[in-house]
Order: structure tokens, then C-alpha cells, then sequence
């Protein structure tokens, strides 16, 4: 480039990022092969700063000096690749979890409200282990929708997935016959098949590094939903009946555009020359990873389906029994974000034994206690019952390199799918007036399912050294 003409650019400019080892990030598996980014001034080397914005590697120049800024002087692109984003993507991520918070918001307040639908279609509390299932059954699609949106690209599927759960959401409250109620459920939980897969993998397309603080920030937003939406959706029940339950997925409806704009727009993988999954190679770890996602998830979906069941046995309000389950989910968020800095600090394997064992043992004090006991004892559950949410979807992404999309899909919708069919199962033998054993079941599955840990393989659970530097 001319002297001159970088001189006349450079009176438009303050400073310009000098990254000397700047190369397009992989958008389909996020791994960043950005090089240490310095802020620096400089008359010659402006049109670095807009070859950065395109991915390409600055040319050097042999003219100005140069000095390091303060700072508070530097770019908001190395901000956001210091933090573990790659540049320009917070708006990215955070229009991704507002998302998350109102999916997961509007296709799991059901249990808040659980009671009383019971109540409307004069069934028995042995069907509330159905309705749960028919809720979350849809989840065990996520492996194939995965597998689809990897090979679709774009964001076709979030978007979509938001709408189904949000619409579908909105109008259980007019659901008059059970069958009615049933197909709902499924088609929010198609929905909610459709979104995380693709979501996941756009929010890994975004980061850099150490992926764990980061996957957990994302997955915030859906605990904070799944918090929430319970004791809204029994606040509007109370209040104003079931019928105004399409309250509840305005939000969704709301946000759709906006999520257009904002969701990453993800290359479509390769027909002919895409890398075929490898089944046999990934058998072992990825039984080893359901067994062990699937206790997780019929231990959240038992203690989110029956503590308000539980709680309405003893005479609290329909009110009171949602808002235990928002304290253990909201407080749970806690949990999430600490396990992801955790695995990255400590590995993977102590955080997934800890989980385990300490979610098992605090189920009994929760459903033994009383008064404001109840409240402290399901937040304290919270923090270990979602330790293990971005290390486990970090293994299954791991597990499947070649689709990650997959991997997510397996770790997530898979297993929860798999955890539905044991709450049905466990629901059935459900007494009306003693729903405990539920408790005693789940607590001794999440103590016993710690020792699925051992099993595997050392580089899906990594010691701290051997993972890749932030």
C-alpha cells in the first residue's frame, strides 16, 4: 500500500488492532485460530483495523511508531476476545440467551401449574408423570434435529423452534380435553428439539479458547426460563385462570424477529465431502454420556414435576408449590455458571462426581423439611442439580467433532428424552396421597450414577493442563 494513502486514512483514525496471526475462525466447530491481538497507534498500519473486520491477515508496514494504548483506549474486538467471544459477538450471544430464557421459559412452566390442570381435567396424580413425559419426550428427536441443522445450516431451526414453544405454550390454557393437552405438549416439545441443537452450536461458533464460562453463560438463560416461567405461568393461573395462560408466550412470539437478525447464520455442512459420523469409534463414550444425562435429567424433571404435587398434599397454594421449584432452578443458575469455570479450572471429572453425589444427597432434606426450610434447602439443591449442564454438552460435542450439532443433541435432547420415559414410568407407581418414594428413587439414581464418571475416556474429561489455552 502507498504511504500517502495510509497517511490520509489514518487522519479518520485514533488506533487500529494489530493482530499478526489474524485467520477466519472455523464458524462450524467455533475453534478460533486468532493469535494474541495488541491495540496500537499508528499512521501506516489503519487498514489493518478493516482487513481485521473481514478475517484477513494485516499486512505489516515498515513506517510509524508505534505505542501501547491504555486500556481503556482499546478495541471493543479485543475486549470480546479477551473475554472468550470472537470478536463482535456479544450482541450474538446475548440476543442467543434471551432467546434460551424464553424457549425453555415458555416449554417447561407446566409443573408451576400442574395442580391445577389436574384439578380442570379430573385426572389423578399418577397422570402428571404422562403429561411430563408427553412434554419432554420430544427432546429425544434433538440427536436428529441436530444431525439436520448441521446439514441445513443457517438458523432456520432456532427460529422455528421459538415459535412452536412459545405458540404452542400460549394456548395450553385452553387445552379442555386431555388428549387436546397431550398433543400440545408434543408439539412443544418438537419445538423445543427444533432450538437447542442449532443454538448450541451457533453459541460455540461464537467462542475461542476455553469454551465452558461461556456455554454455561448461554445455558443461564434457559435455567433462568425454566425458573421463572413456573411461578409467572402460577401467578396468571391464580389470578386470573387458566384460560390467560397465552400470556405466558408473548415474549416468544415477540422476540422471533429480533432472533432472526441476531442468530449466528451457520454454513450448511458438505453433502459429498462432509465428514461421516463415526458410530462405532463413538459407541462407548456416548452410552456412557446418556446413562449419565438421562439420571440428571429424570431427577430434575421428578423434583420439578412432584414437589409442587408434594407441596399441594400439605395444603400450601398452587403458588407456593411453583415457587419452590423457581428457587431451586433460579439459584441453580449459580451451579451452571460455577460448573463451567470449574471444568475449566479443574476438569470435567471432579465437577460431573460432585454434581452427582451432592444433587442425590440434598433431594431428601428438600422434601423432608418444612416452612421456610423447604425454600433454603431446594436452593442449595440448585447448585450441584446444574454443575454438570456446559460440561456435559461440551463432551457431547466432543464426542462427535464431525457434527457437533449431533453432539449437543445427544447430550441434551437424548437423555432427556430418556429421563421423560423414567418419570412416566416412576409416576405410574405414584400413590395419590404419597408421592416420596419418587424422592428416594431419584436421590439413590443421581449418589449411584457418579460412578459412571470413571468410565470415560480421559480425553472427554481432560486434567486441566491438557486443555486448550483460553
Amino acid at each position: 500500500m502507498p504511504i500517502p494513502s495510509a497517511i490520509d486514512r489514518a487522519r479518520n483514525h485514533r488506533f487500529v488492532l494489530e493482530p499478526w496471526s489474524l485467520f477466519p475462525s472455523d464458524a462450524r466447530n467455533g475453534r478460533s485460530l486468532h493469535s494474541a491481538i495488541t491495540a496500537r497507534t499508528t499512521l501506516a498500519e489503519v487498514s489493518a483495523s478493516n482487513r481485521a473486520d473481514l478475517g484477513q491477515q494485516p499486512e505489516r508496514s515498515a513506517v510509524g511508531r508505534e505505542r501501547q494504548l491504555p486500556i481503556t483506549h482499546r478495541s471493543p474486538q479485543l475486549a470480546d476476545s479477551r473475554s472468550g467471544l470472537a470478536p463482535g459477538n456479544t450482541r450474538r450471544l446475548a440476543g442467543l440467551t434471551w432467546a434460551h430464557l424464553l424457549n425453555d421459559g415458555a416449554s417447561n412452566y407446566l409443573p408451576g401449574v400442574l395442580p391445577a390442570v389436574l384439578v380442570s381435567l379430573d385426572q389423578p396424580v399418577r397422570l402428571a408423570g404422562v403429561l411430563v413425559a408427553a412434554l419432554t419426550i420430544g427432546q429425544a428427536l434433538q440427536p436428529v434435529t441436530g444431525w439436520i441443522a448441521d446439514r441445513l445450516g443457517g438458523r432456520a431451526l432456532v427460529i422455528g423452534g421459538l415459535t412452536m414453544t412459545s405458540v404452542g405454550g400460549g394456548l395450553l390454557g385452553i387445552a379442555h380435553s386431555t388428549s387436546l393437552l397431550v398433543v400440545l405438549l408434543l408439539l412443544i416439545g418438537i419445538g423445543n428439539a427444533f432450538f437447542h441443537p442449532q443454538a448450541l452450536a451457533g453459541v460455540r461458533s461464537m467462542l475461542q479458547g476455553k469454551h465452558g464460562l461461556l456455554t454455561s453463560a448461554f445455558l443461564v438463560g434457559g435455567e433462568l426460563g425454566r425458573g421463572i416461567w413456573p411461578t409467572a405461568a402460577s401467578l396468571v393461573v391464580s389470578n386470573l385462570g387458566l384460560p390467560y395462560l397465552w400470556i405466558v408466550g408473548i415474549p416468544g412470539v415477540l422476540t422471533v424477529p429480533l432472533l432472526a437478525r441476531l442468530a449466528p447464520k451457520l454454513p450448511a455442512a458438505a453433502k459429498k465431502h462432509g465428514s461421516p459420523i463415526r458410530w462405532a469409534e463413538h459407541a462407548r463414550p456416548m452410552a456412557v454420556l446418556v446413562t449419565y444425562c438421562s439420571v440428571r435429567a429424570v431427577t430434575t424433571y421428578a423434583l420439578v414435576t412432584f414437589i409442587p404435587i408434594l407441596a399441594r398434599t400439605r395444603g400450601e397454594s398452587l403458588v407456593s408449590g411453583a415457587s419452590i421449584i423457581t428457587t431451586m432452578l433460579i439459584v441453580g443458575v449459580i451451579g451452571n455458571l460455577w460448573g463451567g469455570h470449574l471444568s475449566d479450572q479443574l476438569g470435567r471429572r471432579p465437577v460431573l462426581i460432585t454434581s452427582a453425589i451432592a444433587a442425590g444427597v440434598l433431594v431428601f432434606p428438600v422434601v423432608y423439611s418444612h416452612g421456610a426450610l423447604v425454600w433454603i434447602t431446594a436452593a442449595i439443591l440448585g447448585i450441584p442439580l446444574f454443575l454438570t449442564a456446559s460440561t456435559t454438552v461440551l463432551i457431547g460435542q466432543d464426542i462427535f467433532p464431525e457434527n457437533r450439532s449431533m453432539g449437543s443433541g445427544v447430550a441434551l435432547g437424548l437423555a432427556n428424552g430418556i429421563g421423560a420415559l423414567l418419570v412416566l414410568i416412576i409416576g405410574l407407581w405414584v400413590d395419590q396421597s404419597n408421592v416420596l418414594p419418587v424422592f428416594w428413587i431419584v436421590g439413590g439414581l443421581s449418589i449411584a450414577s457418579a460412578g459412571l464418571v470413571l468410565t470415560f475416556p480421559r480425553h472427554l474429561v481432560p486434567a486441566p493442563s491438557e486443555m486448550p489455552p483460553a
